[in-house]
């Protein structure tokens, strides 16, 4: 994520953000957390205040957290564990090829323009080993537009997440599809899917 009025909302509004979705329950996290191996090491991509982050360095896991917003940086590092830097996707590239056990993206990528979509999920590819996790969440629809808050949003059906997902060699696991408002307060459709890097 690069769009300066989509930082700028997450910097101003951190300490809401983070009020609003702690502690708030969510099978995928816990389908992820039970999937990775013991002492795994894993990239919260796009970490928001940390909340996941913390649940995975208190369970023993090496926690990487990232994201755009330097607020919500400074607040994800204030969890016990977790090494929080400021990084945009566009920085995955330089992630050593083979290294993470799991990647968390839950609700991030949909910050990034489409035309770099592709290239983020080939670079998430290399970054993880053979069988690593990969979840990903996602609100569904199509085009780009801002919300009520300004934030630019990207959206994809269904079908075109997972055949990009396909064509970058992740196997899906789980999907899990629902409707949720966010912190623009709009009611909108989202899918979340726990795939796993092929070894091919």
């Amino acid at each position: 994520m690069t769009d300066p009025d989509t930082i700028r909302v997450y910097d101003t509004r951190a300490a809401e953000y983070a009020a609003r979705f702690q502690g708030a329950p969510d099978p995928a996290q816990d389908a992820f957390a039970s999937a990775l191996p013991a002492r795994a090491r894993v990239l919260d991509l796009g970490c928001g205040p940390g909340h996941m982050a913390a649940r995975l360095a208190d369970a023993g896991h090496e926690v990487l957290a990232t994201d755009a917003s330097a607020e919500m940086v400074r607040l994800a590092g204030r969890h016990p564990g977790v090494k929080a830097q400021q990084a945009t996707f566009d920085d995955l590239g330089t992630l050593p090829p083979a290294s993470l056990d799991g990647v968390w993206a839950n609700f991030s990528l949909l910050h990034a323009p489409r035309d770099r979509f592709d290239a983020h999920l080939a670079d998430i590819a290399t970054a993880l080993r053979p069988g690593g996790l990969f979840h990903i969440g996602m609100k569904t629809g199509k085009d780009s537009a801002r919300d009520a808050l300004g934030r630019s949003y990207t959206y994809y059906s269904a079908v075109d997440l997972t055949a990009r997902l396909d064509a970058q060699g992740f196997e899906i696991l789980e999907q899990s599809h629902g409707a949720e408002a966010g912190l623009a307060g709009a009611v909108e459709p989202w899918i979340t899917l726990l795939t796993r890097k092929t070894d091919g």
